[in-house]
């Protein structure tokens, strides 16, 4: 067909044809133009293709034949029309005089069917007395090359156009994908791809292959991975890291360490006991705290009593009480009890990622005790103390680049999302055990992003007692200062208390029922070690509960 004006070809468009296949030809954008169509440039340059899908009526423009002023007119306009009578036949002050008496109006949508090239004049008594010339405005709905959406065209738009549906059967209209949209789409993969538009927005990985995610790139894109993910810091160094679960390391655990009994408490899981060593001395306030020395073995089996009156059932085990629960001293700990705690990890046994998380919940501290034999160079091996916070289950894509399809690494779409083109074509496999991504080290930026939208933690921590009303009447308790003495921080710091005198040695530990708020003890002496035993004793156990 011979070249029309965009509008007129849309006016003559029978909807019931579509889809149809349009070139651009020629007019005022003839060397191509750009305009903005729902908030979007859409570029349209002579020999350009557009495949009409959908026509959308939007408004129609009502021209007075006599006075030239134009009125619009919403799709849903109830009025009647009629064919207008030539200007010699005689009509009414109401109107025009019927041809037959008996014709019936049209619709809007049914005058504007009748449409044969040229506007016909018409008559709408809801309108006036004169004739009228209906232009009607549509919104195209079309699909381009390299388009992600369909784009919606004005109808009005000055370009001309030529219908080559017959010839232009063949045409594939290419459909640029985002990587999150390939998630769902397991069927189209593998594939090569072309990046048409790079990742936006700050980087999330300290990766060499990142900065290569670029408009033009060429990917082969393998399929999604089955990969779980585990956070993970570098206490020591401020770094960040994503482990993979097909991480082949092996760690060992760190004891974890307690600042006090409401922390050994809240490191306690459910069914479980947890066994300890004090590292240093508490000797609690009062006769209803049982004082605790440096090398103490505890074992912490749960709390008792709720609220204001919560206590941490403790068992005190003795060196020849190896492995024998029914021996030892049973403690009820006050939540508010300070002192320092040192985890019991006996065996060192090393461990996989998978076995880990199985034994321990997270976070937990660790150790990487042998790196990764499938990494060139696995950063975690020379870090001093590994942080695992929290398990992720995000997607992800394997991909490679196509000239190196042997290194492959792994994508997460809903953090790193751009838009690619599939192309035919055979795809190499990516070898399993040089993925790059078994360790990837974060910005610190992404970090606090990602670390903001974990779930918080369910259980809340054991509750904090109120300080005792009668606190102030227990020995070396807080006294009020005095009126007008200086601040705390301004006077001189109480004396130490003398030390206690040493327990000889050989002497046997007192044994007697828990000891609890209001149970006074058997004995008014203090049973303590000496201090020279209790660096030995101290050092010798520390050799055998830290193996590394």
């Amino acid at each position: 067909m011979e070249p029309l004006s965009f509008q007129e070809y849309i006016r003559s468009l029978d909807p019931a044809t579509l889809p149809r296949i349009l070139r651009i030809c020629s007019g005022v954008y003839f060397q191509g133009s750009v305009y903005e169509v729902s908030g979007n440039e859409c570029c349209l340059s002579t020999g350009d293709l557009l495949k009409v899908v959908a026509v959308a009526l939007q408004k129609v423009t009502c021209e007075d034949t006599e006075t030239g002023q134009t009125t619009e007119l919403p799709p849903t306009f109830k009025g009647l029309f009629q064919a207008a009578p030539d200007p010699g036949v005689y009509a009414t002050p109401r109107g025009p005089r019927r041809e037959g008496g008996g014709q019936r109006g049209l619709t809007l949508l049914q005058a504007l069917g009748r449409w044969d090239g040229s506007p016909q004049p018409l008559m709408c008594p809801a309108i006036g007395p004169r004739a009228l010339l209906l232009h009607p405005i549509y919104e195209v709905h079309a699909a381009m090359q390299l388009r992600r959406d369909v784009v919606k065209i004005p109808s009005t738009l000055e370009v001309d156009v030529e219908d080559v549906t017959e010839e232009a059967q063949d045409v594939r209209f290419a459909r640029p994908l985002l990587l999150s949209e390939l998630l769902g789409m397991a069927e189209a993969l593998p594939a090569q791809a072309e990046i048409l538009e790079g990742p936006a927005g700050p980087a999330i990985f300290e990766s060499a292959w990142v900065p290569r995610l670029r408009r033009g790139q060429r990917l082969q894109l393998h399929g999604c991975s089955r990969a779980w993910r585990v956070l993970a810091s570098a206490p020591s160094g401020g770094r960040h890291f994503l482990l993979s679960s097909a991480y082949e390391g092996r760690f060992r655990r760190r004891p974890r360490q307690f600042a006090g009994v409401r922390e050994l408490a809240a490191g306690l899981q459910p069914g479980q006991r947890l066994r300890v060593v004090v590292t240093r001395d508490c000797e609690g306030r009062g006769d209803d705290v049982p004082p605790l020395g440096v090398g103490d073995r505890l074992e912490a089996r749960g709390l008792r009593g709720d609220g204001s009156s919560a206590r941490l059932l403790c068992h005190r085990r003795g060196e020849e009480e190896e492995g024998e629960e029914e021996e030892g001293e049973e403690l009820l700990l006050p939540l508010h009890l300070g002192g320092g705690f040192v985890e019991e990890a006996r065996g060192g046994k090393k461990c996989g990622l998978a076995e880990l998380l199985q034994q321990r919940a997270l976070p937990c501290e660790v150790r990487v005790v042998a790196p990764d034999p499938a990494l060139e160079r696995d950063a975690l091996g020379a870090l001093p103390a590994l942080r695992l916070e929290a398990r992720l289950e995000q997607p992800f894509l394997l991909g490679s680049f196509r000239e190196e399809p042997e290194e492959a690494f792994e994508i997460p779409p809903r953090w790193m999302d751009f838009s690619v083109l599939l192309s035919e074509g055979p795809v190499r496999p990516a070898a399993p055990r040089a993925r790059r991504s078994r360790v990837e080290e974060l910005t610190e930026a992404f970090y606090y992003r990602l670390l903001a939208q974990l779930p918080r933690a369910s259980a809340p921590p054991p509750p904090r007692p109120p300080r005792p009303a009668q606190a102030a009447s227990h020995p070396g308790a807080r006294r009020p200062a005095a009126p007008g003495s200086p601040p705390r921080s301004a006077r001189s710091a109480p004396p130490l208390p003398p030390l206690p005198a040493p327990r000889q040695p050989g002497t046997p530990r007192q044994r007697g029922p828990p000891r609890d708020a209001g149970t006074e003890s058997d004995s008014p002496e203090h049973d303590y070690e000496s201090v020279d035993d209790g660096i030995q004793k101290t050092v010798h156990k520390t050799q055998t509960i830290f193996p590394f």
